[in-house]
């Protein structure tokens, strides 16, 4: 099971992590996230690799062994927005990460946040989804011309794992309560494995409440009232859709973090696109990738660089200056990265 906080750094340690910048927006925000970091105090030797559509154009792979090498050696990386290829034969970049590294648990914590307006408040919860199996997975062929058939694998060790990770985070952080999600009256092996497997686990822990719910009843109720869910935990498809409609619930995918976990390696990254669109008129915004360096910082024991990150976004949100256009604001990159600088004093 990762541990999902490590040792407590002395004053004045310097760690080596990987930053993947990405392309699109990818670079201007995690520009402003080092920034940040390191006015948070937190001293970081970044270790950049590629990854994305330049990575493609100049390593002829938008994501080259030689990034996930360094991944391996140092064992924590932060990744920006990337872009695969469409069309050109490369795999997703996602996914070929996830599986590379046997990142088998993707983490998305979705909370309100004060100064973001919603039809909800109090939503606190996470969304645990298995990483590497599934329809996701993107094992495909062609059957006959004008056929294609997608295998959707389910196994017993990677159902059992993810679950038991859903628990024992519940059990680390407090929750009280750890909903699986799934399809098992339709998809009688494959859910119905995953199903079985979940109850068995759940046996473990006893004092966190089990909950099972229809991937189809499970959205209508999310958006009926999310304050009532805590950890969510499905496969790898459903979670892919869970997470985005909870981080709609909250103010969308630019303010909430994301982070993958593996038995060694830990990615943590931005969730959103790479938006061309606004790519290189600094308009960006950083927070989504900001907090999820937060995480990342908690992981390797700068909690208190972690705490003070995460207060001044919400003190920046409440303030409303210097927002970007999406969060509300007419300003941009560089004004919102001053704010969250500022308030990191506050």
């Amino acid at each position: 099971m990762e541990n999902l906080s490590c040792c407590i750094f002395p004053e004045g340690f310097t760690v080596q992590l990987v930053l993947i910048p990405g392309d699109g927006i990818g670079p201007e925000v995690t520009d402003a996230t080092k920034l940040i970091v390191a006015a948070a105090g937190a001293k970081i030797d970044w270790i950049v690799a590629a990854a994305g559509l330049d990575a493609a154009k100049t390593h002829g792979d938008p994501l080259p062994e030689s990034t996930l090498d360094l991944i391996r050696k140092h064992r924590v990386a932060l990744k920006g927005p990337c872009t695969t290829p469409i069309g050109k034969g490369f795999r997703s970049i996602n996914v070929k990460l996830r599986q590379g590294l046997d990142l088998f648990a993707s983490i998305r914590p979705v909370c309100s946040l004060p100064g973001v307006t919603t039809p909800f408040e109090n939503v606190d919860l996470v969304v645990v989804r298995e990483n590497t199996e599934g329809l996701y997975a993107g094992l495909e062929h062609v059957v006959v011309p004008g056929v294609i058939e997608s295998l959707r694998v389910i196994t017993r060790s990677a159902a059992e794992r993810i679950v038991r990770y859903a628990f024992e985070l519940a059990k680390n952080q407090g929750r009280r309560k750890v909903t699986f999600c799934h399809k098992a009256d339709v998809m009688r092996l494959s859910d119905g494995l995953f199903l079985k497997c979940a109850r068995e686990v759940a046996d473990d822990y006893p004092f966190i409440t089990f909950d099972e719910k229809l991937i189809d009843n499970l959205c209508l109720e999310l958006v009926l009232d999310p304050t009532k869910f805590d950890v969510l935990v499905m496969e790898n498809l459903f979670g892919d859709v869970i997470s985005d409609l909870c981080a709609g619930l909250v103010g969308g995918l630019g303010v909430v973090p994301g982070a993958n976990f593996g038995s060694r390696c830990a990615v943590f990254e931005a969730v959103h696109g790479s938006a061309p669109d606004i790519a290189g008129k600094g308009l960006a915004n950083p927070i989504a990738c900001l907090r999820s360096a937060a995480m990342m910082l908690n992981h390797v024991g700068y909690r208190d660089a972690a705490e003070r990150i995460e207060q001044s976004v919400r003190r920046t949100l409440v303030g409303k200056k210097g927002l970007t256009r999406d969060l509300g604001g007419d300003g941009n990159t560089e004004t919102i990265t001053r704010e969250l600088i500022a308030n990191l004093a506050a």
